[in-house]
């Protein structure tokens, strides 16, 4: 079996059938994830995630970005493979994985699904050794490439694979997926989205506090040299799970230092983030407008968090 010629590099998750990504950070990877997934589910695909103990991650980061899960679990559009189920398969010779997989796509266009999607997070894979994971993923191309309906989104964490091996099993792909981040320290990821606009997931503590405040100083510098730029400068914390004082105090006094004529808007603030916030002066700074992510009951029971 031959391997693609090249390596083309992607970052509109749209445009691929069988794909890879090489993460430098879980959050990093449960967005990725999370969005490969949620593009399935919206466009009435059948959905099949290969868990090795990752699915709580990747369910919570799919509820943050508010995709409804439940009625899709319900009705086996969107199947968790369980974790045994999982390292089962992957312990068996790369033409053993291959058929498997070849069934799973099989069964549901038979089932009359318009189109199949898959993709997986398992150490498991190392077992077989490199050598045997890039004929794997060779023939893994032979199987997408004879079923029109299929798509794939192969994971190689850089943290967990060499990196000569993240190399050698990128070349064995026709693309890669290329998420890059404002700030990535495996800790807290800050991602653009949008004009006057990111996101941030993870954990602010004081090792990361500084990359913050210079994100809002730059984004109100632009802001207030451009006539058509938005007057808010928005942070969504949609899947920030912990702030500490430090971090909260930051963001107030950030706010407070933003002229009458602009605001920091915080959105999909968690409960738990958000008495940080309240105990750190948030409800008093004039400039600063906390939302509450919508429908948040205590969160003090996430399985991601602290």
């Amino acid at each position: 079996m031959t391997k693609p010629t090249g390596t083309r590099t992607v970052e509109d998750l749209r445009s691929v059938r069988h794909a890879c990504i090489a993460p430098v950070s879980d959050e990093q990877l449960w967005e990725v994830t999370a969005e490969w997934l949620a593009g399935g589910l919206s466009s009435g695909e059948r959905v099949l995630y290969f868990e090795d103990g990752t699915a709580d991650a990747v369910l919570e980061r799919l509820a943050d970005d508010r995709v409804p899960t439940d009625d899709a679990l319900a009705a086996g559009q969107l199947t968790i493979v369980p974790g045994e189920q999982t390292r089962a398969v992957l312990t068996g010779s790369p033409e053993q994985i291959t058929d498997v997989l070849a069934d799973y796509l099989d069964e549901a266009t038979a089932q009359g699904w318009p189109g199949v999607r898959l993709t997986g997070h398992s150490h498991s894979k190392l077992a077989t050794g490199l050598a045997g994971i890039v004929e794997f993923e060779q023939r893994v191309e032979h199987v997408i490439a004879a079923r029109p309906t299929a798509r794939l989104l192969c994971l190689f964490d850089q943290r967990r694979f060499p990196a000569d091996a993240v190399r050698s099993l990128v070349a064995v792909h026709h693309t890669e997926v290329a998420r890059p981040a404002l700030y990535d320290d495996n800790l807290l990821r800050i991602t653009a989205a949008g004009t006057g606009t990111a996101r941030l997931a993870g954990e602010i503590d004081h090792s990361n506090r500084t990359p913050i405040r210079r994100l809002l100083e730059t984004a109100l510098d632009q802001a207030l040299r451009s006539e058509s730029a938005p007057t808010d400068i928005t942070l969504d914390l949609s899947s920030l799970r912990f702030l500490d004082v430090a971090g909260a105090v930051g963001l107030v006094h950030a706010a407070e230092e933003f002229p009458a004529s602009h605001r920091l808007v915080l959105t999909g603030v968690r409960p738990r983030v958000m008495r940080v916030l309240d105990r750190c002066g948030a409800p008093f700074a004039a400039q600063l407008d906390v939302r509450a992510r919508p429908g948040a009951g205590s969160d003090e029971g996430s399985g991601v968090g602290r």
